[in-house]
């Protein structure tokens, strides 16, 4: 029992010294061990998954979605996950981990669309800790995020013309 607590203890110990003495890289600049990064993406797919599986997803086949959340992809995503024909941004080389090109990839492909529209309705209400991805939650409506969310699932299938049509903003909206 003894042998045990010394060997706890002496990990435990081990673990506070490498925290306090600042030896992890923290850098955006500067990629994550294999394990650490494993360990965080499954922390971060298992608890969205967690979190967003009972959320009721509305009706998103409403044309006037795609007009109301273009938008706000533009102002608020656009620099981050992109639009057509733009493969990167200053923002998207510098944040790590990458955001993933919404306009170029259906995340998820495997999953019912149901779950796809809850996870990115939760991840945009709420963002994700450490990650760049702000939450939207408390500035913007439900009905603007899952306006948001209902364009997004069209945003792999939009040309740059449609895009450019789609998030044109009345110069009297507000943002």
């Amino acid at each position: 029992m003894k042998k045990a607590f010394l060997a706890v203890a002496i990990i435990l110990g081990a673990g506070m010294g490498f925290i306090y003495a600042g030896l992890y890289p923290v850098g955006a600049d500067s990629r994550h061990h294999a394990v650490t990064f494993w360990l965080l993406e499954t922390i971060r797919e298992r608890s969205i998954a967690r979190a967003s599986k009972d959320i009721a997803v509305p009706d998103l086949s409403q044309p006037d979605l795609l007009l109301m959340g273009g938008p706000d992809y533009n102002d608020m995503c656009a620099s981050c996950h992109l639009a057509p024909s733009v493969g990167q941004s200053d923002l998207s080389l510098g944040l790590y981990p990458s955001p993933p090109n919404l306009s170029t990839k259906r995340l998820m492909q495997e999953a019912p669309a149901d779950a796809r529209a809850q996870r990115s309705f939760w991840i945009i209400k709420h963002g994700i800790k450490a990650s760049g991805m702000p939450a939207w939650g408390p500035t913007h409506s439900d009905e603007r995020i899952w306006a948001m969310v209902a364009f997004i699932q069209h945003l792999p299938e939009l040309t740059e013309e449609q895009y450019q049509i789609l998030t044109a903003r009345d110069g009297d909206a507000h943002h």
